[in-house]
Order: structure tokens, then sequence, then C-alpha cells
């Protein structure tokens, strides 16, 4: 088997569904922070394209995280906890995915080799992961989207 990690299409990091469809949904509240109205998890589903029973069971770990709050009634739904920008994407990954934890280090020298670099690997995703917010992640969205418009006349 040939691997060619030099152009960069060899994946070792997969992006959890769990993981997408929680920031795919904090984005969703996160457009609507400054309206205070909450949104259903039906309404962000149909957004995101996101299976319903699935966003619930997320939304429940992001609840008790105490990163969105639950409002009751007929105008009820989903909001952020806290600004926008106070909430990393590394915190919602932890939330969403739980706690993991690192393997005992072996007692040869080639297993702390291959553990060192690993951990190092894991050190510099974490350092990404730390450094955006979900305010990051809307205007980037948003410029996005400007760069796509394109006028006719």
């Amino acid at each position: 088997m040939d691997i060619n990690v030099s152009d960069r299409t060899y994946v070792l990091l997969e992006l959890p569904s769990k993981v997408e469809y929680a920031l795919l949904a904090l984005l969703e509240l996160t457009s609507h922070f400054d309206k205070s109205n909450p949104l259903t998890i039906s309404e962000i589903a149909a957004k995101q394209n996101i299976p319903d029973r699935y966003l619930e069971h997320i939304f429940t770990n992001l609840r008790r995280g105490g990163m969105v709050q639950s409002l009751r009634g007929s105008k009820g739904g989903y909001i952020l906890s806290r600004d926008p920008s106070q909430i990393v994407v590394l915190e919602v990954v932890s939330l969403v995915e739980g706690d993991r934890k690192d393997k005992e280090s072996g007692d040869t020298v080639e297993r702390q080799l291959v553990r060192e670099i690993w951990h190092k690997a894991n050190h510099a995703s974490l350092g990404i992961l730390e450094r955006y917010t979900l305010q990051d992640l809307c205007q980037r969205r948003d410029s996005l989207k400007q760069e796509g418009l394109m006028y006719y006349i």
C-alpha cells in the first residue's frame, strides 16, 4: 500500500459525525444569537440536514455541559448559554466526544518514541481547535458566502 502523504490527501484524523453535527447546529444558534429567539431541534435539523433524533442526543450533551439552554413552551427551543466569541471549538469537541485519556507509556524506547511523536501530533491538533471560536467560524462562513456572490447585469 503506497500512501502519498506529501499531496495532503491522506487523512489521519477523521471528523466524527457527532462533532460535525454539533458544530453545524451551534453555528445555526450563533446566527440567531443576537435575535434572542430560540430555535427548535427540528428547525436546526432541517436547515443543516441532520437527523432529528441524533441532534436531540447531541443537544442533551451540550445542555448538560452548559453550552446551550433549553426554553420550554410554544415559543421554546434552544439558545446559546454564552457569547459565541467565548465558545471554543475544542470545548465543543470535548463535550460531544467526552474525555479521552492517553494510553500508558510502554517500557521500551521504541514505544516511548512512537508515543512521543503521536503526542506532538495530538498537541498540534488541540492547539488549532482551541484557537477558533464559534464566532470565528460564523465570520468565516459569512466571508465565504460573500465571496461566492456573483452579480450579473
